[in-house]
């Protein structure tokens, strides 16, 4: 069984890394990704104004791939902890290290994020925290796991409030 679990920064989320453990970490044959999406490429890194001059099209090109592996880079190491956190969480509920993978996303829509990474990965189980709402996200929708559940075909989703 491969399970996908989503995190941030948010208690619930910690949460949902602990209840993950509590249940699974004598389960033969599960292994666990913590998934985290990175906040969105600032728009000044997404392209560049261009040129008519073939040679310093491609050479803006390539200064702008650089400087977008270079926010990733930095991106993830400021934002590691956040796995590392929930990594530790999980190991303290008895789940073995060795069947645990951190992974980074990007996107600027976060449930689509994890739909896909669910999808390519071949996960079986996608689980989130739930963080509160708000009045309007309750009564419209429009909240990851509002998307999530809406999206989740084919997958086990669970939702730890």
């Amino acid at each position: 069984m491969r399970v996908l679990l989503a995190v941030d920064q948010s208690e619930s989320a910690l949460r949902a890394v602990r209840y993950v453990g509590s249940v699974l970490h004598r389960t033969p044959d599960v292994t666990v990704t913590i998934f985290h999406v990175l906040r969105p490429m600032p728009r000044v890194l997404l392209e560049h104004g261009g040129s008519e001059n073939p040679d310093m099209e491609e050479a803006l090109g390539a200064r702008l791939r650089e400087e977008q592996r270079t926010w990733v880079k930095l991106e993830s190491a400021a934002e590691c902890p956040i796995l590392e956190q929930a990594c530790e969480a999980l190991v303290r509920t008895g789940f073995a290290k060795g069947l645990v993978t951190l992974k980074f996303g990007r996107e600027d829509d976060i449930a689509k994020t994890i739909l896909e990474e669910a999808r390519s990965g071949c996960y079986e189980t996608i689980v989130v925290g739930r963080t509160g709402t708000s009045g309007i996200k309750r009564v419209f929708g429009g909240g990851i796991t509002d998307h999530l559940l809406h999206d989740a075909r084919g997958f086990a989703v669970w939702i730890i409030e």
